[in-house]
This record gives structure tokens, sequence and C-alpha cells, in this order.
């Protein structure tokens, strides 16, 4: 298990420029746990955001089949974190071990989920309705539907589920198979977990068969 230093990521690099410092407790007993994290200032809310919206275009481009990589790659590394990581979600959340080894299950889950839709592509829906004849009062539009993603996605981490709707649950996972890069933003109670799942996401964009679609 990776080192957790308590910093945040903006564009894949390490940022802590600010000077509050938060922390995470046992949640069974109340006791601080050994990590400081520090909180994001706004000028590195606002550099999260722009690094998001300056990776959209790269991103966005990618071929379906290149996104699924991506899913399938997170989701390995999900699956790969032990029971070292297991103990630090029990610790932050006081959820029994076999809760937390079946939601880490639906949240690589749902990574590969999307990765399958990716692949058979009927979320294209492609479809153009012709406008009428010529009619009074007005002729009936022509009406064209497209899926695209809109752009960088903010989501903010569950209280209840800290991995499934959490760094990377499934409001992750969907934003990341539509082409839409994500700024994130971890739950008070579990940001140990939120880090280290954070690591397994970069982790899993340097591997060679995901670069460059996830290096920005």
């Amino acid at each position: 298990m990776t080192q957790i230093l308590g910093h945040n990521y903006i564009g894949g690099q390490r940022s802590a420029a600010g000077d509050v410092k938060l922390h995470s407790v046992d949640a069974s007993t109340g006791e601080q746990l050994p990590h400081d994290f520090i909180q994001a200032t706004m000028e590195e809310v606002d550099a999260a955001a722009k690094a998001a919206a300056a990776a959209y275009p790269a991103y966005r481009s990618l071929s379906a089949e290149r996104r699924a990589q991506f899913l399938d790659a997170i989701a390995d590394e999900l699956d790969a974190l032990g029971d070292d990581f297991v103990a630090v979600v029990c610790r932050e959340t006081a959820l029994p071990a076999g809760r937390i080894q079946g939601e880490r299950g639906r949240t690589s889950g749902q990574m590969r989920l999307f990765a399958k839709v990716l692949r058979r592509g009927d979320f294209y829906g492609a479809r153009i309705d012709l406008p009428l004849p010529d009619r009074q009062p007005l002729p009936r539009p022509d009406l064209r539907q497209y899926r695209i993603g809109l752009g960088p996605v903010a989501v903010f981490g569950a209280s209840n589920f800290p991995l499934a709707f959490s760094t990377a649950g499934g409001d992750t996972a969907s934003a990341l198979a539509a082409g839409c890069p994500v700024v994130f933003k971890a739950h008070s109670g579990h940001m140990a977990t939120a880090e280290l799942v954070a690591d397994a996401l970069i982790r899993a964009a340097e591997k060679p068969r995901c670069r460059p679609a996830c290096s920005t």
C-alpha cells in the first residue's frame, strides 16, 4: 500500500499549498488517525477545475475502446487493493471487512460495466428524425439527437458508501465513460480511503495500455 501523504492531486501532480490540516478519526473510538490532510485552497480548487477543462478535449476525443481500457485498468487496480487497504476503510467507517470487500467488488464492477457499454456501442442511440412536410402554423423542427460529454464533472464523496459513491464510484465511472474528466471532493470522514483509491486511479492511468489517454 502506498504512503498516505494527505496532499491533493491536480493534473496528476501532488499539491499542498494550504495551511489548514484535517484529520480522519477511528469511527469506532473517535481516536485521531495519524495522517495530516491539507485542505485545498481556493486557488487549488480553481487549478483543478482548469486542469480538468484543459484535459477535456484530448480525453473526449479518445475512442470508446481506449476509454474502456482505462476503466478496466482502474477496476484491476481496485481489485488489487489488499487487506491493509480494507483495514484502513474499516477504521475510518466502522463498517465490517465483509461489507468493504463487497463494496470494493461493486466499485470495480461498475467500472467494468461501463467499459462493456462502451465496447457495445449501443449507447450512441444514433437517430435522425426528419422534419414533417410543410404544415400550418409551423413545420416540425428537424430533431437530431446526440449523446456527448459536456465537459468536466464535479463528484462529491458520500458518507455512507466510502467506495461505491466516492473517488472511483459510479458517478466517476459514468463520467469517465462519457469522456468527461472528473474533479473529486473527498468526504471528510474517510480521507485516507479516498487518497488510496486516488492512487489506484493514478496507477491505472500510468499503465502502458492507457497512455497517452489518461496522462492528462
